[in-house]
């Protein structure tokens, strides 16, 4: 199946989500995270990105960020392999790290920025209540 071009252009907002592969985590430790975030940090200082916000969960994790210059696909390639090669390093493991491509959708318009804003922000609270709410109901079955 082809796969479709990014929209790139100066100035684009996008929520970028990352899963680990096959629903894997992505961040065993703190170490993990900290590593991440080194990554991270250079490469934003790199590309010139404007980060909005971010949520760094287990298993994947989301970005809103601004690309000033139109380079979202060579930030995320830096910070990917990056720390796929930090990841598999550290865990004697090799190949993929996340699960295909990274997902960046256009954010157009202060009521969805506002709207994905509240919804990245509660997703841990969201993902601890749907897992209660799965056991409850695998209880009374």
């Amino acid at each position: 199946m082809v796969r479709h071009l990014r929209v790139q252009f100066p100035g684009a907002i996008y929520h970028i989500t990352v899963r680990g592969n096959r629903r894997n985590m992505i961040f065993g430790d703190d170490v993990d995270f900290r590593k991440f975030l080194e990554k991270f940090e250079a490469a934003f200082d790199q590309f010139h990105i404007r980060l909005y916000l971010f949520r760094l969960l287990k298993n994947h994790f989301h970005l809103l960020a601004e690309t000033p210059i139109a380079n979202l696909s060579a930030f995320m390639s830096k910070l990917l392999s990056g720390y796929c090669i930090y990841y598999n390093r550290r865990y004697h493991h090799s190949g993929h790290v996340t699960q295909g491509r990274y997902g960046a959708k256009l954010v157009e318009g202060d009521e969805y920025l506002s709207k994905l804003s509240r919804s990245v922000h509660l997703n841990p609270v969201q993902t601890r209540q749907a897992k209660r709410w799965i056991r409850r109901i695998a209880l009374t079955s």
